[in-house]
């Protein structure tokens, strides 16, 4: 049986589930939580609704739909995406390999206003630890973040690279971190580059500068943004790019809601996960996207 992965419990993942639990597809949604729609105080333009609803009751009536047509909740934290024979979404808890996936996590954050981040993107600034560890064998490294998925980065790094170093930027550690990461709680002001366009270090508060060879940012959680650049789909500032199908860049990949940008609504967010369901659900019946 053909199976589609959707990460996220919102409007767009439940309901894309929806869609394609009813096509007969073993579908699982990867949930944090309850996200932004919980969040609501109340709902009061939704079709439907004739009076005000708060939002976590009316994402805990959608789930429940859901779970009612045989869709699969489990409670983990996406860190990576790869590809091998599959569409893998990796989780602290384990892999879920799957025929498809479906982004749906809400807006990404923006990256932080650092200097130099931008510009150096691709030259030593990186976004998957996983996908590009291999080019910083016996080199100076650093992660941007403090939580588990600057852990999940941090790891990939370690068997290859000379060093690896956590910038929390101040933030507090909400992960475990081994003794062979060192730890720069310093705020970082730039990311420092030569003219020729490479990573070359990071200047901290005080104007200290720590050399470095590469920074992968890995802020706050994997939200749907970072997780298509890990796989190479085409992103716009913080939306992924899709088609008229709400496929991105990648065949199998799919995303809805916020992270495309638009309308921050619940009815778009709803358009937009169905869609994304029912197609996938199409192209997994006439053999999938990679031969399956």
């Amino acid at each position: 049986m053909a199976k589609v992965v959707i990460i996220g419990s919102g409007p767009a993942g439940v309901s894309a589930a929806l869609y394609t639990a009813r096509a007969g597809i073993d579908t699982t949604v990867l949930t944090r939580g309850p996200g932004a729609l919980a969040r609501a105080e109340g709902i009061e333009n939704y079709y439907g609704v004739p009076g005000p609803v708060s939002g976590a009751e009316l994402e805990r009536r959608g789930i429940e739909g859901a779970k009612a047509v045989g869709v699969q909740f489990v409670e983990a934290e996406a860190v990576g995406l790869t590809f091998t024979d599959k569409l893998t979404v990796e989780t602290l808890s384990g892999d879920y390999p799957a025929d498809a996936v479906i982004l749906a996590t809400g807006a990404s954050r923006a990256a932080p206003p650092i200097p130099g981040l931008k510009a150096l993107e691709g030259h030593g600034v990186g976004y998957c630890a996983t996908c590009d560890a291999f080019f910083y064998r016996g080199k100076d490294v650093a992660v941007l973040g403090s939580g588990e998925y600057a852990l999940h980065e941090a790891s990939a790094l370690l068997p290859l690279a000379k060093s690896v170093t956590l910038l929390t930027g101040g933030a507090p550690l909400t992960a475990e971190f081994p003794p062979e990461i060192a730890l720069c709680t310093e705020k970082v002001e730039a990311i420092l580059g030569e003219e020729a366009g490479k990573v070359t270090g990071v200047r901290l508060a005080g104007g200290r500068e720590l050399p470095l060879d590469g920074v992968f940012v890995a802020l706050g959680v994997a939200g749907s943004t970072a997780l298509a650049r890990k796989m190479g789909a085409e992103v716009d500032g913080n939306r992924i790019v899709v088609d008229e199908h709400m496929m991105t860049t990648v065949p199998g990949l799919f995303a809805a809601g916020d992270c495309t940008g638009g309308l921050l609504q619940v009815a778009k967010a709803v358009y937009e996960g169905a869609m994304a369901g029912s197609e996938a659900a199409k192209a997994l019946r006439k053999g999938g996207f990679y031969g399956a």
